[in-house]
């Protein structure tokens, strides 16, 4: 019996020189799955003290807090996906750092609480500074083995976010009615940064790998919004004893989550995705579709409390937490992907996703049954509007 051949020897430290754009076969790594993995805790934190600022009463104040929380979540997050996708080199160093950012991100989460409840920021700001130091550290390898425009964009990218990252340490000295408005400039400084940055030279992503990882981060929510929803319900049966009641919201919940991912990968998008402008939209877009994927899980959860009484909130509120971010998800996956990549002869059907938009915020007006018919207006819109184009894209991306 022959032993297998010996692993080939793999240097601790390799240069972190660009990847290829058109490198084949180019797929999500386990470590990649691993952040994306540990990124959505902070997501389900944000949610569920959303909900808990909901119970409480505390409408405005919760809806400030997650939207600041999601964006430091989410741009994190964007951050290293893009910078993975181009300067991935799987050694040792790249591997510890990438480690030292999801640590970061566990930090973060682990301050949500009293982000909500206090306005105290202080641990979701170290959870950042982890987070982000360690991101600069990358983009300032990667400017060490460039030249050229190439070592300038990786050099922007650095300076950039660590001066964004010295500008939030203002956020918690501002006064909380301020708070809002210095948020808004600092994000918009974190935004340019890539705009910047690539003023230079393109930074060499992988348009298919962008692509799919997105997409899976997409499933990730999704998935974590069934998992609050799910919690949701068999409290709310084990307590109340209320599965009769509960199993229509159910039922409309899942055909929700359901239709958002058919939706979703109903037509390819990486062959769109051309420049870095063009890109950039994209997944700047995709604030809006994950923190509403998001807040559909929490706002089951709050339409699963008005079905036993529980909800702080009227029964059209605790509806409205459900029907509005599915119409605002619906939009958005509209405006980024089937407006754009849709080909169909038959130019209504392009119109079917915002007209079902409409159609499930105007069912918060049934109350208690609004996320189950909100659920058969999106399978509706699924049927009519995106499974057959969603097959022939399919086929042509069969090829890509």
């Amino acid at each position: 019996m022959t032993s297998p051949p010996p692993l080939p020897f793999r240097s601790p430290l390799l240069p972190m020189v660009a990847r290829r754009r058109d490198e084949e076969h180019r797929v999500a790594t386990p470590l990649g799955l691993l952040f994306d993995l540990c990124f959505v805790v902070a997501v389900g934190q944000a949610g569920a003290e959303l909900v808990s600022a909901f119970a409480e009463e505390r409408i405005g104040p919760g809806l400030l807090n997650y939207a600041m929380v999601f964006f430091a979540v989410w741009w994190a997050w964007m951050n290293f996906t893009w910078f993975a996708s181009a300067y991935d080199n799987d050694d040792v160093l790249y591997r510890v750092t990438t480690l030292v950012q999801i640590a970061g991100v566990l930090v973060l989460a682990a301050g949500v609480r009293h982000a909500f409840e206090t306005e105290d920021y202080l641990v979701v700001w170290v959870g950042y500074v982890i987070m982000r130091v360690a991101l600069t550290s990358q983009w300032f390898r990667a400017a060490r083995a460039s030249r050229g425009p190439e070592r300038r964009t990786a050099l922007r990218y650095g300076c950039g976010v660590l001066a964004c990252q010295a500008g939030w340490v203002a956020l918690l000295f501002t006064p909380a009615g301020q708070r809002p408005w210095v948020f808004l400039a600092l994000a918009a400084c974190e935004l340019s940064v890539p705009y910047w940055a690539e003023r230079s030279a393109m930074t060499p992503w992988h348009p298919h790998h962008i692509a799919e990882r997105y997409g899976l981060f997409t499933i990730i929510v999704l998935g974590e919004s069934i998992s609050a929803a799910t919690i949701a319900v068999k409290s709310a049966v084990d307590e109340h004893d209320a599965l009769t009641e509960l199993l229509p919201l159910a039922g409309g919940g899942l055909l929700i989550v359901f239709s958002a991912w058919w939706i979703y990968f109903a037509v390819p998008v990486h062959a769109g995705l051309t420049t870095s402008r063009r890109a950039f939209l994209w997944g700047y877009g995709h604030y809006v579709v994950l923190a509403s994927v998001a807040g559909i899980g929490a706002g089951i959860e709050i339409a699963v409390e008005d079905v036993v009484d529980q909800a702080p909130i009227s029964s059209l509120g605790a509806a409205a937490t459900a029907t509005v971010p599915t119409a605002i998800y619906l939009v958005s996956v509209w405006a980024l992907h089937v407006r754009r990549y849709q080909v169909d002869p038959r130019r209504w059907r392009q119109g079917v996703l915002p007209v079902a938009a409409g159609l499930v915020l105007a069912c918060t007006l049934l109350t208690e049954w609004a996320v189950p018919a909100a659920g058969v207006v999106c399978a509706g819109a699924v049927v009519v509007g995106v499974a057959a184009d969603g097959n022939r894209g399919e086929e042509r991306a069969g090829g890509g």
